[in-house]
């Protein structure tokens, strides 16, 4: 629960919100099609309020809902509250600046990176985005996006630098990143920007907050040869369990599935393990900068 709704984000309060009318839901025994027939709405709508992809909900969705619920006054008021944060504060990332170079996708795992504790990130073809320099993400962007404006572009940079601002906000987010060996080779941008960005990496991976991996050449086949991903962890693990998240050119996008979220969480696992430890990976960086 939320102590503070004054002082809470949107995101955070949308994400609450959602995972404690799931709950109240469940508790009363009714599946989401009988709800949404009680209520005459579209079964997308409560989905949404059930996953916080909406970006204000309305007190008065709410209080039908804690009516048909059953819910002790006491929480309707509580949930009243978190959607009356949505409705008077806006997130960093809804801005009109930000809005055109943002798909729903993407947005919606904004709003779980804002609000995470924890973030778990395997990737096998580029620098993790929270661990990457101006200069590497726009040579990323100018070549995965080359039909957007030069301004798109520089909205999706500036996008980028400021995401970052989580591993030193005042509760840190704690990152573990494990990136492929061949991160550290692929000169995205040529041998100067690569050495800055893992001169970057070495930086950052200093922090208490952040752990950085290798997975070398020589450890052959891994459990993280099926792609990149990300999971995310939340403080209140009851009603906020962990979400995984993928992403690619097309789209972007977050499963809740507990199968999905434990297969990918047990791979995670299984790369820490197999993978050397931040100190034997901090030299394996240092070496790839040598080498350039």
């Amino acid at each position: 629960m939320i102590t503070d709704i004054e002082s809470a984000t949107p995101a955070l309060c949308r994400l609450q919100l959602g995972s404690e009318l799931r709950r109240l839901r469940l508790e009363a025994g009714l599946t989401s099609r009988q709800v949404v027939r009680k209520l005459l709405w579209s079964p997308s709508k409560l989905t949404r309020l059930e996953t916080g992809e909406n970006a204000a909900v309305e007190p008065s969705d709410i209080m039908a809902l804690c009516q048909i619920y059953a819910a002790e006054p006491e929480t309707c008021e509580l949930l009243k509250g978190y959607a009356a944060v949505t409705k008077t504060k806006r997130d960093w990332w809804q801005s009109a600046e930000y809005r055109p170079v943002i798909n729903p996708g993407f947005k919606a795992f904004l709003g779980l990176e804002a609000t995470a504790t924890g973030l778990h990130a395997y990737e096998s073809e580029y620098v993790p985005g929270l661990l990457q320099t101006e200069e590497y993400v726009r040579v990323i962007y100018g070549r995965a996006h080359q039909g957007l404006s030069r301004e798109d572009i520089d909205r999706m940079v500036d996008l980028r630098m400021t995401r970052q601002a989580v591993l030193q906000r005042k509760s840190p987010l704690k990152l573990t990143a494990i990136i492929n060996e061949a991160v550290l080779y692929r000169q995205v941008g040529g041998r100067a920007v690569m050495r800055a960005q893992l001169a970057h990496i070495a930086e950052v991976a200093s922090a208490p907050n952040v752990r950085v991996q290798v997975v070398p050449f020589k450890l052959g086949h891994h459990p993280g040869m099926n792609g990149a991903f990300m999971i995310l962890q939340f403080r209140d693990q009851v009603t906020l369990k962990p979400i995984v998240y993928f992403e690619n050119l097309a789209d972007a996008w977050v499963s809740r599935h507990e199968r999905d979220v434990e297969r990918h969480e047990d791979a995670f696992n299984d790369l820490q393990a197999f993978a050397p430890g931040p100190q034997e990976s901090l030299d394996m960086i240092k070496k790839a900068m040598k080498e350039l």
